[in-house]
């Protein structure tokens, strides 16, 4: 600001104004996060890290039983273990499990999702219906997958009905079908899950991007993997990973539930194999070495998995 000061002889001269003061500095918002991040920090700490150092503990000791005395056992449970060959049928239904389960089911699903994505007519309407699985409770799974697949099932039935009674068999209770069978609920459970995420993410992919693949004459196929699955490889990534774990660690429960392992060993998975030697052969130590090679089976599974759709995360 200019103001106007007298000089000596009488005439006005122009006089600049101080300059002013700088505006203070906007302040900075001030770190809280960490303070807030205390009470989920202390839980995870003691609800996950806590138990997972309590199975490699348990995995060093020979505990028969919860009230049953406790002694050091050092590595001789892993002996035991590798000597079993319960275990290693074990391992090789879960590596078959795997191998089978989570590819067809992240491909059909994907596949799906990105029909539904398409909004087809009745779209609306087959996203609820995909959900279906998700809201029936594991053991009344169990029990619609045991009344088609048991002797006198609805398999059975409708193979004797158009001539093929000849292929009838008892397929939960048969050596060369039970696991396949569990393969097949593993897939039928998840498998409309998987598809209503993958839609969800397809839907946030611009429109722009396939009908400009559909100008240069790409079909729909050609559009899908080549123009739509890139987009979204990161998201398929993170979905494999969790049907990965799901299959791997939640494959028990359908195990007990239909099969209790056999016929022999013959649908033994290493989930159920934790289980069987916990609760039922009462060898704690035992039970947790295997949980101990399951745990690295998972982690050596998800670095694979990174590695494959090439995460950044």
């Amino acid at each position: 600001m200019t103001t106007l000061t007298t000089t000596p002889d009488g005439s006005a001269a122009p006089r600049s104004a101080p300059p002013a003061s700088p505006a203070p500095a906007a302040r900075r918002p001030r770190q809280g996060g960490t303070v807030l991040a205390v009470p989920a920090l202390a839980w995870y700490l003691v609800f996950m890290v806590g138990p997972l150092l309590a199975i490699f503990v348990i995995a060093a000791l020979h505990w028969p039983g919860m009230l049953q005395p406790v002694s050091f056992a050092g590595l001789d449970n892993v002996r035991v273990v590798l000597d079993d060959p319960a275990f290693w049928d074990a391992v090789r239904n879960t590596a078959v499990q795997l191998a089978v389960a989570v590819p067809v089911m992240i491909v059909c699903a994907f596949m799906l999702g990105y029909y539904v994505a398409q909004r087809p007519p009745g779209h609306r309407v087959i996203r609820y219906l995909l959900f279906i699985p998700g809201l029936i409770s594991t053991p009344a799974k169990a029990m619609v997958f045991y009344a088609a697949l048991s002797p006198d099932g609805l398999l059975n039935g409708g193979l004797e009905s158009v001539g093929l009674g000849s292929l009838a068999d008892a397929w939960l209770a048969s050596p060369s079908t039970a696991l396949a069978c569990l393969i097949a609920l593993d897939i039928w459970a998840g498998i409309g899950f998987t598809a209503v995420l993958f839609a969800a993410r397809l839907g946030s992919v611009p429109d722009e991007l396939g009908e400009a693949a559909q100008l240069d004459g790409a079909g729909h196929w050609r559009t899908m993997w080549s123009v739509h699955f890139p987009v979204i490889r990161d998201y398929v990534g993170v979905v494999t990973m969790l049907q990965f774990l799901w299959t791997l660690f939640g494959s028990a429960q359908h195990v007990l539930l239909l099969t209790q392992g056999g016929p022999g060993t013959s649908s033994t998975t290493l989930s159920f194999l934790v289980y069987q030697k916990a609760f039922i052969a009462a060898d704690l130590g035992y039970s947790q070495t295997v949980g101990v090679i399951l745990f690295l089976v998972g982690l050596v599974g998800l670095l694979t998995i990174r590695r494959v759709f090439r995460q950044n995360y």
